[in-house]
C-alpha cells in the first residue's frame, strides 16, 4: 500500500528543515551553546509531533484498508505503537 502524505505534514517537515538551517546559521555565527540547544530542542519537539502525526495518519489509512479486506487490525495497531516507542 502506498501511503499518501498530506500537504500539512509536508509543510510541517519544511518548517523543521528551516529550523535546522537556522541552527546551522547560529553555529556558523558562533552563537552561544544555550541558543543552539534551545533551537535544537524546538527542532526535536517539532520532529516528535511530525512523527506522531505521520504514524497516526498512516495507521488510520492502513486500518481502513485492512478492515475493508476483512483482516485483523490488531497487529497493525501494535506495530504503530512500537514505531512511536522506538522514535523516542
Amino acid at each position: 500500500m502506498n501511503y499518501e502524505y498530506t500537504d500539512e505534514i509536508k509543510t510541517r517537515l519544511r518548517r523543521i528543515e528551516g529550523q535546522v538551517r537556522g541552527v546551522l546559521r547560529l553555529m556558523e555565527e558562533g552563537k552561544s551553546c544555550k541558543e543552539v540547544v534551545a533551537q535544537l530542542s524546538a527542532v526535536r519537539n517539532a520532529s516528535d509531533k511530525a512523527i506522531a502525526q505521520i504514524v497516526a495518519e498512516n495507521l488510520q489509512q492502513c486500518i481502513m484498508a485492512e478492515h475493508a479486506a476483512g483482516n485483523d487490525t490488531g497487529k497493525m495497531v501494535k506495530e504503530a505503537v512500537e514505531l512511536l516507542v522506538k522514535s523516542r
